[in-house]
């Protein structure tokens, strides 16, 4: 079956969970475009870590960054994008390590909900990642706020665990099924 806009998935989920990893594994097999990490793109053009009131120009990269990738989608006939996280991550990121998240980012979430939600859950070794501020005990905490948060959007994610290469191929079927659907 043939998709005339393409699917719209999300790798989402605490820090060091595989997002990037799985979404450079995935988008070749697809032939699909991928939206880069926001936050990961301000933190190496600032030098160092993130602060509170960086959350505003994280989120309209984001929406920029998805755009693109979206539009070059459409323009390649592709049947699928790939968004290495989106405002969901802003919005938990926000609530985690700020307390609360402004409710423009809020209501841009809500309008800008994906087809298709994975959940990277936190069973990989951490990983530390130069200027952004997780750790191991932040890792752990941000899973129930996610989950929180994909329910107050009405998001049902498809849950992804286990080592790499059981990651890539849940992450390769769920997509596959998505796209026959």
């Amino acid at each position: 079956m043939s998709r005339s806009v393409p699917l719209r998935a999300v790798l989402t989920g605490p820090e060091s969970t595989g997002k990037t990893w799985l979404a450079g594994r995935l988008a070749p097999r697809f032939g699909a475009p991928v939206s880069e990490e926001a936050a990961r793109r301000v933190a190496e053009a600032r030098g160092g870590a993130l602060d509170a009131a960086d959350i505003h120009d994280v989120a309209r990269l984001e929406i920029e960054l998805e755009d693109l990738a979206e539009a070059s989608a459409r323009a390649r006939g592709a049947p699928l994008v790939l968004h290495d996280t989106d405002l969901v991550s802003t919005v938990v990121y926000g609530r985690h390590y700020n307390g609360s998240c402004p409710p423009w980012i809020e209501r841009a979430a809500r309008a800008r909900r994906a087809d298709l939600y994975l959940l990277l859950l936190p069973d990989v070794p951490f990983t530390p990642e130069p200027g952004l501020r997780g750790n191991e005990r932040d890792r752990a905490a941000q899973l129930p706020l996610f989950r929180a948060a994909l329910a107050e959007l009405g998001i049902r994610p498809v849950e992804i665990g286990g080592g790499w290469q059981e990651r890539e191929l849940a992450a390769l079927q769920v997509l596959a099924r998505a796209l026959r659907a």
